[in-house]
Order: structure tokens, then sequence, then C-alpha cells
């Protein structure tokens, strides 16, 4: 019978296959195991491993516009297009940037054009959700490997290592969702449950943000504290039994659980603390108040936050909808950019905006849409700021009607590889598969996959 291979990072080499045996189980395992195999498919034509890029972020805001947000509306607006695509929206605002011009219900984010950059000539030609939102967070069409979106890798090379030190140390998630998840798949893909976001649910603009698990909306603290107590009194098994392994590890897990529940580590979540004329300038709604709690977590140490915020899928009353969603978009995504930029994190922090696709330029004024614009994704619009990112830059162009790109074409592939070097991830490392199979974080000319080339007019 074979002997399991010991497990020492300080004994002889461990070959990819014994790292997978040792890691089974282990964050630690799997990157160990996919590094190593990196190392050994680069010495194979004669080149050196290559070292991750430097790091200029460590970590990111996703504004994930979920449906579909319309581009000609937003960051590429087209005034001499006419009103069969313009529609009532038919000026643009000045940004303090000379020559960038945004929609018109973007003021705020016109006072701050030189904090980021628009691609204005994302494409994948997709026009249906569940295919679209795969391939913008992955930057792989959907297929038998179902790879994971771009928060899940992240946190698997910059988040979360398993160790029992982080956890102790480190009780904030890593990758965090607020507030629901995006349910157009699985985020975490094959790396499995571990690298699944924690989405927190509730409302972050209520008077007490219930967060899953951690915040009762029916509990003060108080009654939880009493509530620890108690059980604590009643828990004879656990005080008789202290030695056994088992109970050890289950009365640690609650230790921790507390501890973020009603510890310090809890107190991420309780906007609260935070001014109220801050909270005003997010606005008080549930984006803006989810915008705040990004920049919070952050500040604290997680590696990625994506703020689910949908409703953009109008393909009735358009217009109706833009007057309501752009200005709480425009106020809560500019105080976001500008209080980061405030507190010196903006250079650490990447803010990416966007969407699975745009929308129909061109307005569906016929029955039953009423001035609405349909999916659309031969071409649509990205906001990136911080991180490395260059503000007041525009990367790409449409045509003069926003219908199609009309220079420097921007694959999904090709932005989330960018934001991987500026993270000092290597887009060509590979992942950290369960069964030791090398998939490079990013996809490769032998995929198949179109590109554009990484950003690096903007970094």
């Amino acid at each position: 019978m074979n002997k399991a291979p010991q497990c020492s990072l300080w004994g002889p080499r461990l070959t990819r296959r014994q790292a997978l045996h040792c890691g089974a189980l282990s964050a630690a395992g799997m990157m160990i195991a996919s590094r190593l195999f990196a190392a050994e498919q680069a010495g194979k034509d004669g080149t050196p491993p290559g070292s991750p890029p430097e790091a200029k972020a460590k970590a990111v805001i996703q504004i994930w516009l979920g449906g579909g947000p319309a581009h000609i509306d937003m960051f590429d607006p087209k005034p001499d297009a006419g009103s069969d695509y313009t529609g009532p929206l038919r000026g643009t605002c000045t940004t303090n940037v000379p020559g960038i011009q945004i929609g018109e219900l973007l003021p705020e984010l016109g006072k701050l054009a030189d904090k980021y950059a628009l691609i204005r000539s994302m494409t994948h030609g997709q026009n249906g959700h569940e295919t679209a939102a795969y391939l913008t967070q992955t930057g792989r069409m959907p297929g038998k490997i179902v790879y994971p979106a771009a928060g899940a890798v992240v946190t698997a090379f910059k988040g979360f290592d398993g160790s029992e030190q982080q956890r102790t140390e480190n009780l904030i998630p890593p990758y965090v969702v607020l507030t629901s998840p995006q349910g157009r798949f699985s985020e975490a893909g094959f790396l499995g449950m571990k690298y699944k976001p924690f989405a927190t649910g509730g409302d972050p603009n209520a008077a007490r943000f219930a967060v899953e698990g951690i915040v009762s909306a029916d509990l003060s603290d108080e009654q939880q504290l009493r509530r620890r107590e108690m059980l604590n009194q009643i828990n004879t098994l656990g005080q008789t039994l202290k030695q056994d392994s088992e109970l050890a590890a289950a009365a640690a897990s609650r230790e921790h659980a507390y501890s973020l529940m009603l510890g310090d580590a809890g107190q991420v979540f309780n906007l609260s603390n935070e001014k109220d004329e801050l909270r005003q300038r997010y606005g008080r709604t549930t984006f803006g108040q989810s915008c705040l709690a990004a920049r919070r977590l952050v500040e604290q140490g997680t590696k990625y936050v994506t703020i689910n915020h949908g409703g953009w899928d109008t393909h009735k009353d358009h217009f109706v909808a833009m007057r309501r969603k752009l200005p709480e978009l425009d106020r809560g995504l500019a105080t976001l950019i500008a209080d980061l930029a405030d507190r010196g994190l903006l250079d650490s922090t990447i803010v990416w905006c966007v969407g699975e696709f745009g929308r129909t330029p061109k307005v569906a004024n016929e029955s039953p849409w009423n001035g609405g614009r349909h999916h659309f994704g031969a071409v649509f619009s990205a906001l990136v700021a911080g991180g490395g990112f260059r503000g007041g830059q525009v990367v790409g162009e449409s045509n003069s009607k926003a219908e199609a790109v009309k220079d420097r074409p921007v694959y999904p592939g090709d932005l989330i590889g960018t934001m991987y070097s500026l993270l000092g991830i290597d887009p060509e490392a590979g992942l950290p598969h369960p069964r030791g199979d090398f998939i490079r974080a990013t996809p490769g000319a032998d995929e198949g996959m179109e590109s554009g080339g990484r950003l690096t007019e903007i970094t």
C-alpha cells in the first residue's frame, strides 16, 4: 500500500502530485500544486519560471451593474446621433478633463474624470444575460470547465491561504458581496466553496444593517451576549471533555463566529459609526450605503468587494428608469472614488464599474417597449479607477452611433488580466485547480478567445 507523503515545506522538494495529496482540502496546497506545475511547464522550454508582477493594488471594489447599463446614456454619449438614439437624454456633462464628456445625468462623476479611465470599446458580442455575465467576469465562454470569476481568483492568490493563523488574526471575509449573490453563475467555479463570496444580505441603508449570520434584525447585541453566556453555562459536555479535539475545534469555531458577530471585527458593518454628513454624501440608498460599506471593508483588509447593483435590464420605459438610477449611481460611485482618494486608499484600490453588456443605441419606441433599450454585446463601456490605473484617460472608441467598435477593441480577458497584473498576479499563472490541471488565470491564444491586448496605455 502506498504511504501518504509527508507534508513539509522545508523538507525535500514536493512533486505536484504530492502537493495535491497534502493539500487536497487546503487552498494553500492547491496553490502550491498549480505553481509547481507552472514551474514545470516553464522549464520544459528552457525558460526560467516567471515571477509575479509588482503589485500596485491591494484590493478591488467591483460595481456590478446587473442587467446591462446603456453605454450611450452613461460613459459614451453621442449627442449628434439624433433623437432616435439619444431619446430625451440629448445633453452631455463636461468633465474636469478637457475633451472628455459623459452622460448628462452624471455631474458628480464629471468632477472626478481625472481620477478614472473610461473604456469605450469593451466587446464580446454576446446578448444573453447568463453567457455575457459569465464571460465578462471570467474572461471565458461557458463550457465543460466552470471557471471562477475574478473575485474568486483574486481571493485565491491574495486573500485567503486557509491557515489557522489567518482565520484567527483576520476574521473579516476576504471576498464579500453587497448584498446578494449575482445569481447568473457560480462565482467560485472549480475553486469550490472555500472561494465563494460572503453575501451580506440585509440593507446597509436600514437603521440596523442586518448582515446575515452576523447581525440579527430581531436581537440586540446585549441579547446575543446573554444567549452566549447561557449557552456556555449549560454546555456541561464541553466543560467535561476539554481535551476532546473535535469539541475543541467546534468551540474555536464558535469563538471566531462570536468575535465577528459581537467583537471589533463585526463593527466594519456598523455604518452608524460614520458621520451622518458622509453617509448623506454617498446617498441614503441601498447602493450608496453599499459603496460606503465597501470602502470600510477594504480599509479593514478585504481583498475583493462586489456591489451587486441590479435593475439595469430596461427593455421598457428605459428613460424613466435612467432618471432614477443614473443619479443614484453618480452620487454613490463619485463619493466612493473621492472618499478613497481622500483617505489615501485609491492608489491601492481598483474600482471597476461594468455590466454584462450595453444596451441597443437605437431606442425601441415601438409598442410595447415605450422607449426601451435591449441587450447589446457588440460594444459597451467600463469605468476603472485607482490601483495603478491612470485617470483622465479614454481607451478605445465606438462609431458615431455607439453601435460598433471603431478603434482598439477590449475584451473581458484583456481587462481582467490587466487588473491581475496590477494586483501582482501573473495573468499566465496556473489557477489552483483541485485536480492539479494547469489552467491559466486568463485565457491564452490556444483557447480561441479574442484579445486586444493588456491595457498598457492606462497602467
